[in-house]
């Protein structure tokens, strides 16, 4: 009775069972495990009775979810048994209520199990007090047996399982196993030596969650027969780790060993964290190396990766496979549309699952090492031995002449954040140079051909494929450029012929680019001049005709010379003269009696054309000169100023004048 003043738990609690702490209770009769159980638990109640049938007392100071009799044990026990012995526990039943009440136990029948009650089993318990029923247990092997007795009071009824527990196994593992100061990034391993020491075989497999790992973690080990168990420490990040290796039973027993470690960085570093790789011409390679030093007692193992984190991979591994989800949706929906009206689409589909569903096999296994089209990493993975030196070799192989930047990441073992290195590079392209970079031909006649040559230069080491860009400008499409296009051997050279014949008259800067392979700007050719027309000029200042008559034609004669280098198609005219007939002579007017006179007809008539220009055009060659005749016959009295003008074709009108000085009196007769 003494025993009734346990403490009664609410709920059961679930508690963490150690290998020590397994072993000594499956260690104990029947008897020491009675005699250690420390605790009562309230009994499940399985059914309401109507207490006016079985008491006049019908109010209880007991509440409703409690019993009116509280047992002890909560739950009976019975272990470290003999086949055929007969091993007995009391069950005491003590009542919680404050007035006198009635209490027995039944149990179902069972060839191992009985009860028998005490002898006032019929009489009322008093308040406080306890009525002890003892239950035989007579087993026929050594394994489990579960029961349980039904106790029924006035008010409720409630059950008390009886629970035999067999042969066990027994594996003797330590409480604890501590892995010190480890490492981070590094694996630890731990040999246990365990043996089976219970008396049954052990069916086993164990849980456990990372940083730590155990190898085998399932497995059969028989009585008295030993094992070597593999536990493997290998911290992701620095600090104190704490996990629980838990050995499940196939028995229902789980049992905790505690596992702890302490992961640190070491001395392990890069001897620099930027690299500048020397400029390289595009197509070539060029290399440095970065040293690895490992100061420490381990073998580091190093891996180049793209992403700062073990974190950012697996982001990348999501993205790209929802993206290769993405496809395999597009790519399969036309066929399943086609399924039905052709069965052959059902193996291409069949095909084309399997196919990404390889790819998605692949993705997820890619170590996303570095890998890139610029730069190379030799090796990308190894060992550094313990106090010493790995040498890694960056190879920059430019595809373009710019400045390339890449940041990669060194994760290796000893060092919790990944060691970054900067790499920077620069690509040459190929070095081509004109001999000169502007030409100025002057001035140059509107429509003459002139060639020109300027010299191509390689001052780079690899070959330059060059073509010349088409000119956008009226003015470029006067340009020949020969050759066009052509490559150049390093050291060598290429002449580019150049035409030049233009029908635009004026001062031109006309800019050429040659686009270079693998060079970011074209090489530049500067072409500046001025196009000018013909040069001629006539031999006399004026024509001065001085006083002449009215009616009687009168010549005068001048030269007209090209100084040019070209040919030249001229127009003579001479304007502010009459657009009307030619004018008329003294003597036609004298023979023809049918004319009017003078006056009366050129009042409000057209006024007549008192000029002949003799020859009035024409093409004069480079460097020779023309005749030109100038007859006036007035029919105008006045003083002329006027002006005999030339029209160039190709050039413009009235390009040079010639001063016409006559003046005409009055007939008298």
């Amino acid at each position: 009775l003494s025993q009734m003043s346990f403490p009664i738990m609410a709920d059961r609690e679930t508690n963490r069972l150690t290998p020590s702490a397994f072993l000594k209770e499956m260690s104990l009769t029947t008897e020491q495990k009675l005699a250690s159980t420390h605790e009562m638990r309230p009994p499940r109640i399985i059914e309401l009775l109507d207490m006016s049938e079985t008491s006049h007392q019908k109010f209880s100071s007991v509440d409703l979810e409690q019993s009116l009799f509280q047992p002890y044990p909560s739950e009976v026990v019975f272990q470290n048994y003999a086949p055929c012995e007969i091993y007995e526990v009391p069950l005491i039943l003590r009542n919680n209520d404050k007035i006198p009440r009635l209490v027995k136990v039944i149990l179902e029948s069972s060839p191992y199990f009985r009860v028998v009650s005490p002898n006032d089993v019929g009489h009322k318990v008093a308040p406080g007090m306890a009525s002890t029923f003892r239950i035989l247990f007579t087993p026929e092997e050594n394994k489990d047996y579960i029961h349980q007795v039904t106790c029924i009071t006035e008010r409720e009824k409630f059950i008390v399982p009886i629970r035999a527990i067999g042969a066990r196994a027994i594996l003797d593992f330590p409480d604890q196993l501590n892995f010190s100061t480890c490492p981070v990034k590094y694996s630890t391993q731990k040999t246990l030596l365990v043996r089976n020491i219970g008396n049954r075989e052990a069916r086993y497999r164990t849980s456990l969650q990372s940083p730590f790992s155990v190898e085998p973690c399932i497995g059969t080990l028989g009585v008295g027969e030993t094992m070597q168990l593999t536990v493997e420490f290998q911290p992701l990040e620095i600090g104190d780790h704490s996990k629980d290796l838990i050995v499940h039973y196939d028995t229902g027993e789980d049992i905790h060993i505690s596992l702890y470690g302490a992961a640190t960085d070491l001395n392990v570093r890069l001897d620099k964290n930027s690299l500048t790789i020397e400029k390289t011409y595009v197509t070539l390679a060029n290399q440095r190396s970065v040293l690895i030093h490992n100061r420490s007692d381990i073998i580091a193992h190093f891996q180049w990766k793209v992403f700062v984190t073990q974190e950012e991979e697996e982001r990348q591994k999501l993205r790209l496979c929802y993206q290769l989800q993405t496809q395999e949706e597009d790519g399969t929906d036309p066929f399943l549309e086609e399924c039905n009206a052709d069965p052959m689409f059902r193996e291409r589909l069949s095909i084309l699952s399997r196919t990404f569903q390889n790819h998605r096999a692949m993705m997820q296994g890619d170590s996303m090492f570095f890998s890139d089209n610029i730069f190379a990493i030799e090796p990308v993975e190894g060992d550094v031995w313990p106090n010493s030196t790995a040498e890694i070799n960056v190879i920059f192989k430019p595809r373009e002449a710019k400045v390339y930047h890449r940041t990669i990441y060194c994760d290796i073992s000893g060092r919790e954040t990944r060691l970054p290195l900067r790499i920077k590079g620069e690509g040459m392209g190929p070095k081509l140079l004109f001999s000169f970079d502007q030409l100025d031909i002057g001035k140059v006649f509107v429509g003459s051909t002139h060639s020109y040559e300027a010299i191509l230069c390689n001052k780079g080491a690899i070959d330059a494929l060059f073509n010349l860009i088409p000119p956008s400008t009226a003015l470029g499409a006067c340009f020949t450029l020969d050759p066009k296009e052509g490559i150049i051997l390093p050291g060598g050279l290429q002449a580019i012929q150049i035409s030049f014949s233009s029908t635009i008259l004026g001062e031109f800067t006309e800019e050429f680019k040659f686009s270079v392979n693998g060079a970011p700007e074209p090489v530049n050719l500067t072409i500046r001049g001025c196009v000018i027309g013909p040069t001629f000029h006539f031999n006399v200042p004026s024509l001065n005709f001085g006083d002449v008559s009215f009616g009687f034609p009168q010549s005068l004669s001048c030269c007209l010379s090209n100084t040019s280098l070209i040919p030249m198609t001229f127009n003579l005219r001479v304007p502010g003269d009459g657009p009307g007939d030619p004018s008329v002579t003294s003597s036609v007017q004298t023979l023809d009696i049918t004319r009017t006179s003078w006056r009366k007809g050129a009042q409000g008539s057209v006024k007549p054309k008192e000029f002949t220009i003799t020859p009035r055009s024409g093409t004069i060659r480079s460097h020779e000169l023309l005749d030109i005749q100038v007859t006036l016959c007035s029919n105008t009295v006045k003083k002329y100023e006027m002006a005999l003008v030339v029209d160039v074709d190709g050039i413009g009108e009235e390009v040079l004048a010639l001063l016409i000085t006559p003046n005409c009196h009055p007939f008298s007769s």
